[in-house]
C-alpha cells in the first residue's frame, strides 16, 4: 500500500491552491506583457519601463481623460472637444503608443479585411499576369489603412456565389471587388442583398447599376492601335477577343470594330478565345488558314499576341514585315519579345491602389477620394509595320 499512499501525497500537492483567484483585466486594445522583473528603484509611469509597452490606460491617464474618450479619438468619432483630442494625441505621441488594427476593427465593428474572389482556373490564373500585378496595387491601398486582401480562387459561377455568402454570413470581410463583370451580371445586386459593399473593377463608362466603378478607357487604347495600323497601310485588320461575355472582352471588340467603321475599312475576321497563351495561338492559326488572311491582328491582351508571334514565325512569316501583332496591357515581358511588341498599356497597379482606397473609404463611410488614373497609353515597338505584300492578301 505504500505506492498508493505516495500517490495520493502527490496527487494532493498537483491541486492548485483554491483560495487564489486569477481575474481578468479588460483594456479596449491588445497590449504586450512585460517578463522583465520590476526595478526596485523604478517609480511609476510608463517611461520607466521600457521593457513595457503603453497602453491605452497610459495615455488615458498622462492626457487626464478617460479611456472611452482615447477611444473615441483614435477611431475619429466625434463628440470629443479640440483641447482633448489634441492631448490626447500629444500623450500617445509621447508614449508611442498606437493601437492594433485588429482591436480597431473590433471597436469598429469590423473585419480590417477586404475580399477578392477570382473566378478563374487556377491553372490559368498562374499565367495571366493582370492579377498579380492588380493584387499589387490592392495591397498598397490596403497597408496604408491596416487592411488586408482575403482572395479566394474558384472555378465556377456556384463556387463564387457561395464564396460571396460566406464573407457576408461569416463577416470575413467589409467589402469586396468585383471584376470580370459580365453581360448583364447580376452579381452587383446579389452582393446589395447580402449586405457587402462593393466597387466594380470594370472599363471607363460601365454602368452597374449605382455601384461605384473604377475602370479605364480600353476604348481609346484599341482605337489607336487600329488607326496606328491603318496608317501603315493595312487593310485587313483581324480581332482576337479573349473570354466571351466579359464586359472588357466586349469593349475592346466594340473598340475595334468602331475604329474600322470610321476609317471606312471592312470589318475583319473576330475569332474568341480566352485570354491564355494557347488560345492566342490556336486563334491565329484560324485567321492565317483564311483564304484571305489578315495582315494585322489586334490581340485582347499581351499573352495571346506574344502566342500570336510564335504562330507566325513557325509558320515562316516574318513579324512585321508579313503579319503586323498588337497586344493589350504591355506586361513586363512585352519589350523583350523578338521583335518587341507594340501594345496598349494600361497602369494596372495603378488601378488597383485607387480601386482599395475607394472600397476602404465606402467601408468607413467616409466620401472616396477622387480617382486620377493614368490615361491608357499606345506602345510603339518593333511587331508593327509595313508588309511587304502590300496587303494583298497573299501568304
Amino acid at each position: 500500500m505504500m505506492w498508493v499512499n505516495r500517490l495520493r501525497r502527490a496527487r494532493r500537492r498537483a491541486q492548485p491552491d483554491r483560495n487564489i483567484v486569477i481575474k481578468p483585466v479588460y483594456t479596449d486594445y491588445p497590449c504586450e506583457v512585460s517578463t522583465a522583473e520590476p526595478s526596485p528603484t523604478s517609480t511609476a509611469g510608463v517611461e520607466s519601463s521600457p521593457s513595457k509597452r503603453a497602453t491605452i490606460g497610459d495615455v488615458a491617464a498622462r492626457a487626464g481623460v478617460s479611456k472611452s474618450t482615447v477611444s473615441f479619438v483614435v477611431n475619429g468619432r466625434p463628440g470629443v472637444s479640440a483641447t482633448s483630442r489634441d492631448r490626447v494625441l500629444r500623450a500617445a505621441a509621447a508614449l508611442g503608443w498606437q493601437p492594433s488594427a485588429r482591436a480597431r476593427a473590433l471597436s469598429r465593428n469590423r473585419t480590417q479585411a477586404v475580399g477578392l474572389v477570382i473566378r478563374r482556373d487556377p491553372e490559368l490564373l498562374s499565367t495571366d499576369p493582370f492579377f498579380p500585378q492588380f493584387m499589387a496595387g490592392i495591397e498598397i491601398g490596403l497597408a496604408a489603412r491596416e487592411y488586408s486582401l482575403v482572395l479566394q480562387v474558384v472555378g465556377d459561377e456556384q463556387s463564387e456565389r457561395a464564396a460571396y455568402r460566406r464573407f457576408a454570413r461569416e463577416s470575413r470581410a467589409d467589402g469586396v471587388f468585383l471584376t470580370d463583370l459580365r453581360i448583364h451580371d447580376t452579381r452587383p445586386e446579389e452582393l446589395r442583398e447580402l449586405g457587402l459593399t462593393a466597387v466594380i473593377v470594370a472599363p471607363e463608362g460601365t454602368e452597374p447599376g449605382g455601384d461605384p466603378t473604377i475602370g479605364m478607357n480600353d476604348d481609346a487604347g484599341v482605337r489607336r492601335a487600329v488607326h496606328h495600323l491603318h496608317s501603315l497601310g493595312h487593310q485587313h485588320i483581324a480581332h482576337v477577343m479573349g473570354t466571351a461575355g466579359y464586359v472588357h472582352t466586349e469593349a475592346r471588340r466594340r473598340a475595334w470594330q468602331g475604329a474600322l467603321e470610321e476609317l471606312g475599312l471592312p470589318i475583319g475576321t473576330v475569332v474568341t478565345a480566352d485570354f491564355t497563351g494557347a488560345s492566342g495561338a490556336r486563334a491565329t492559326h484560324e485567321l492565317l488558314d483564311l483564304p484571305q488572311p489578315p495582315t494585322a491582328i489586334v490581340y485582347g491582351n499581351d499573352l495571346m499576341a506574344i502566342a500570336g508571334i510564335s504562330v507566325a514565325a513557325d509558320r515562316g512569316l516574318r513579324v512585321p514585315d508579313d503579319l503586323s501583332v498588337v497586344g493589350f496591357d504591355d506586361i513586363p515581358l512585352a519589350p523583350y519579345t523578338v521583335p518587341p511588341l507594340t501594345t496598349v498599356r494600361q497602369n494596372v497597379v495603378a488601378w488597383g491602389t485607387a480601386a482599395a482606397q475607394t472600397l476602404v473609404a465606402l467601408v468607413e463611410g467616409k466620401q472616396p477620394p477622387p480617382v486620377d488614373l493614368p490615361p491608357v497609353e499606345f506602345i510603339v515597338r518593333g511587331s508593327t509595320g509595313r508588309t511587304s505584300t502590300r496587303d494583298t492578301g497573299s501568304r
